[in-house]
């Protein structure tokens, strides 16, 4: 099991900030493995997406939205792509700041464990550690 969390706190109110992580259109401003991206999101929707793997190869890894509920929870499950983790932002509101949880897990079974195991963990790794990234953009704002 791949497994990734990072929790920050956000000096912005809890509506912005999971309209700004629930907003597809702005992953690429903060996800930096984000190649292409599209869709509405809503319970049972599913958002296109390809993003950058291992040796420049660019793969799809669309996902699709399991649960959307604001402004607390934006859930997620990956459906395309070798490694298909399951996702999850937890915004808790702390009076004008929000705090927010990524948690990223992955079951990588079999052969696939061999040749991907370290791999995805690396990429889950730098996904959480993205938070960093959308903080300094939200707060810029």
């Amino acid at each position: 099991m791949a497994e990734a969390t990072r929790t920050v706190v956000i000096d912005r109110p809890i509506d912005e900030v999971f309209a700004f992580f629930s907003s597809p259109s702005n992953d690429p401003s903060w996800r930096t493995q984000v190649k292409e991206i599209s869709g509405q999101p809503r319970e049972g929707a599913r958002i296109h997406q390809v993003v950058k793997g291992p040796g420049g190869t660019d793969f799809p890894a669309d996902m699709e939205v399991t649960a959307f509920e604001p402004p607390t929870r934006y859930a997620f499950r990956v459906v395309a792509g070798p490694v298909r983790p399951e996702g999850e932002f937890r915004l808790t509101s702390v009076g004008e700041q929000t705090e927010v949880t990524f948690h990223l897990r992955a079951e990588i079974k079999g052969l696939k464990a061999l040749a991907l195991a370290r791999p995805a963990q690396s990429a889950m790794d730098s996904e959480v550690a993205s938070l960093q990234t959308a903080k300094r953009l939200l707060e810029r704002s």
